[in-house]
């Protein structure tokens, strides 16, 4: 045995080849001859662990953060309720009353999705936005694509503004005990300023676009059936939305917040309970429990930890801003977000607040670089695509590509500064 290299990890070559092949299984997407997913593979890779990575069923539960899982569930709860009270459709068809000004819309188009991408499910902002954007844009003659291209960065950017604007951001938060105030802001400049310059380089990059399309004769495009909006119940979920997040600013723990507000939506005289658990995103939930188990697996040997001494050896320190900003980028693109922020949770010292925060804002960011950046860009595109708009992996990155790398620069500038 080398010296220095401890039992445990000598003996547990199984849990490092588990890793590996359920991470190159989920930066494919598939696995060839089966039908399974990324939350598909996670959850396999998490059986294998058990079964021979030798993982007692007793430490596979002990690796999972339930917390972060509970606070997740609870904001799935919550964006359910304003989705089957009709709230995210209004919002969208106020937006589209402005598409008589292509740029002002585009600018409040980009506005409000990062606004209510920060502190709802910026997944369920873009599947309800996207086929009532597309549709009035083509009803009114412009092209589409650039618009909704900007309508996935705006959610991915705006995202990162908070501890709750998606998944990752949440374990970061609960992982590394963030004060969400502190967070809050730290955040609000390098997201401002990427939001934008991502508005200016769309509409810089695109006005060409707008222009011509507007000549193009309008077309009868029907948006895909919503909710119906019902007054009271919106307005019931805004004031528990607020009550929630005003309550985050307090010693309360923010998972027991978030339950409390979904068992009062779940206690609805509108919504049935069986409507609202519907509209829950299982299968991100089944994804990170997998997830946690198959990186804490992995922490438990001692292999992250030899990785990061030896890259520091060689002069790459994984925590150094410009290190942290590009690996989680590039890791984020190549291996799904949720994936890239679950590995690197477990191999950095984020007792220091900054580096969580950097974490946060990188993972988010990077997002935006091409279509596979997250899953609110295939959302945007699946959902165009069933309107015969195709947005081509080019097109996303023409525009996604720029924006995030200013987006990227502006967050290094603002960590060194």
């Amino acid at each position: 045995m080398a010296a220095g290299v401890s039992p445990h990890l000598h003996h547990n070559p199984a849990i490092l080849a588990v890793l590996v092949v359920t991470y190159v299984g989920i930066a494919l997407g598939k696995i060839p001859g089966l039908k399974l997913n990324r939350t598909g593979i996670a959850l396999l890779g998490a059986i294998a662990m058990t079964i021979f990575g030798g993982v007692t069923t007793t430490e596979a539960v002990a690796y999972i953060n339930w917390s972060t899982l509970f606070l997740l569930f609870g904001f799935f709860v919550i964006s359910a309720q304003l989705r089957l009270s009709g709230f995210y459709n209004v919002v969208a068809n106020a937006i589209s009353d402005r598409l008589g000004h292509p740029v002002q819309f585009l600018f409040v188009l980009m506005l409000m999705v990062a606004g209510l991408s920060a502190f709802l499910n910026h997944d369920i902002v873009c599947f309800v936005f996207t086929p009532i954007v597309g549709a009035a844009l083509l009803g009114r003659g412009l092209n589409p694509v650039p618009f909704l291209v900007a309508l996935a960065i705006a959610s991915n950017v705006g995202a990162a503004a908070t501890l709750i604007g998606n998944p990752q951001d949440m374990m970061i938060g609960q992982v590394a005990h963030l004060n969400f105030g502190q967070y809050l802001l730290w955040s609000i400049v390098p997201v401002l300023f990427a939001l934008g310059g991502s508005f200016g380089i769309i509409w810089l990059m695109s006005l060409r676009d707008f222009q011509s399309a507007a000549k193009a004769p309008k077309r009868n495009v029907e948006a895909a059936p919503s909710e119906e909006f019902n007054r009271l119940h919106t307005i019931k979920g805004i004031v528990i939305l607020v009550v929630v997040i005003g309550l985050f600013f307090s010693p309360l723990p923010k998972e027991i917040v978030a339950l409390a507000a979904a068992g009062i939506h779940l206690a609805s005289t509108k919504f049935r309970t069986e409507d609202l658990l519907g509209l829950v995103d299982w299968s991100v939930l089944i994804l990170f429990l997998g997830l946690f188990v198959i990186t804490g697996s992995f922490q438990s040997t001692g292999y992250g930890d030899q990785a990061v001494q030896w890259l520091a050896h060689g002069g790459f320190r994984l925590d150094a801003p410009p290190a942290l900003i590009a690996t989680t980028a590039l890791l984020s693109n190549l291996i799904n977000n949720s994936a890239a922020v679950m590995l690197l949770v477990k191999v950095l010292d984020l007792s220091h607040p900054v580096t969580a925060y950097v974490l946060a804002l990188a993972n988010s960011f990077g997002g935006s670089l091409v279509v596979i950046g997250s899953v609110a860009n295939l959302i945007v595109v699946q959902q165009a695509r069933e309107m015969n708009i195709t947005i081509g992996f080019g097109d996303f990155a023409r525009l996604g590509v720029p924006a995030t790398l200013l987006a990227l620069g502006g967050l290094l500038v603002w960590v060194i500064c």
